[in-house]
């Protein structure tokens, strides 16, 4: 018989090692894309024929593409583990610092539209979740329209109505709270839709369950039944959804901060791309992965909070 505990840790340990795996398959995908690349990477990274034959030569040294292939990966990946993200020599910075100077502006973003979506659609499913069924299919309808519609036609609609013909916010490039706002509900928009049916299928399933009769029984008010009861329920699929999520926030910050001029590692991937900043896509894609990682892992242990009955699989 185990010990208490240990199956707790047995399914840690497995978690650590899947993620493991996660990381050296997105840093091994991305080492095979920059070598596969049409024409020379380093004459890429230096802008093309300008470069001189010394700078070609140090460049091809300290990226170590004058060695063989094996090797080249090895070193790339012994970087890695030191925390070495490599040299933009477009933008004459270290990857590291480039991408932890503009980190903080897209997890603001991103935060601030996962939390505006969350309540929205929150507000949504519980309040229309098997009842007023004419609400509810309007409720339906506007929740497709916004998950179907594109990030940058809902950026361009909000810059028109309330930037340039009302003036409420900023154009591009705002700063503060205020600056803000426009790029949240933009990436916000999609999350709405998608989390409402979700979170609103979930609640009527729950509102069926025998447990929302008993507290009924017991004199339970609708909106106790609902919050209380009900919703703890339902937010097990939304927490399925989280790696779908992190990976929407980040897709979608690269079009919004483009859209409204707005700083952050989405606008430097951009960049980057159209640059051909090889070492800089790398770092994000690397970085990108590790943040997908680490949300994944907090929401195995978010199943295990939601859901006591997990908790004692694994004692």
């Amino acid at each position: 018989m185990s010990r208490p505990g240990w199956g707790a840790a047995r399914w840690f340990a497995r978690r650590l090692a899947l993620s493991v795996l996660v990381l050296l398959g997105s840093a091994t995908a991305a080492f095979i894309a920059v070598r596969l690349t049409p024409g020379d990477p380093v004459r890429v990274i230096l802008g093309g024929t300008t470069a001189t034959p010394q700078a070609v030569a140090q460049v091809r040294h300290d990226l170590g593409t004058d060695r063989p292939l094996v090797v080249q990966y090895g070193l790339f990946l012994g970087r890695l583990l030191h925390g070495d993200l490599g040299m933009s020599y477009q933008l004459q910075d270290t990857v590291g610092h480039v991408i932890g100077s503009q980190l903080w502006a897209t997890v603001e973003l991103a935060v601030t539209a996962f939390t505006l979506a969350f309540v929205v659609a929150l507000l949504l499913a519980v309040s229309t979740a098997g009842r007023w069924p004419l609400l509810r299919r309007a409720s339906t309808v506007v929740e497709l329209v916004l998950s179907s519609s594109p990030s940058f036609w809902v950026g361009v609609t909000l810059l028109t109505v309330f930037s340039f013909h009302w003036h409420v916010f900023p154009a591009a490039g705002g700063n503060g709270p205020v600056g803000l706002v426009l790029p949240a509900v933009t990436l916000a928009a999609a999350l709405v839709g998608v989390f409402a049916q979700v979170m609103r299928a979930g609640v009527e399933r729950a509102l069926e369950e025998p447990f929302v009769l008993s507290a009924r029984a017991r004199g339970s008010g609708e909106s106790a039944v609902r919050f209380r009861h009900a919703l703890r329920h339902a937010l097990i699929p939304m927490v399925t959804l989280s790696g779908w999520v992190v990976g929407s926030l980040f897709s979608g910050a690269v079009v919004v901060e483009t859209v409204f001029s707005r700083q952050g590692i989405g606008r430097v991937l951009a960049t980057a791309i159209q640059g051909r900043d090889f070492p800089v896509v790398t770092g994000v894609v690397v970085v990108s992965t590790l943040l997908f990682v680490v949300v994944s892992l907090l929401v195995d242990w978010l199943y295990r909070v939601i859901d006591p009955r997990l908790k004692e699989a694994y004692a």
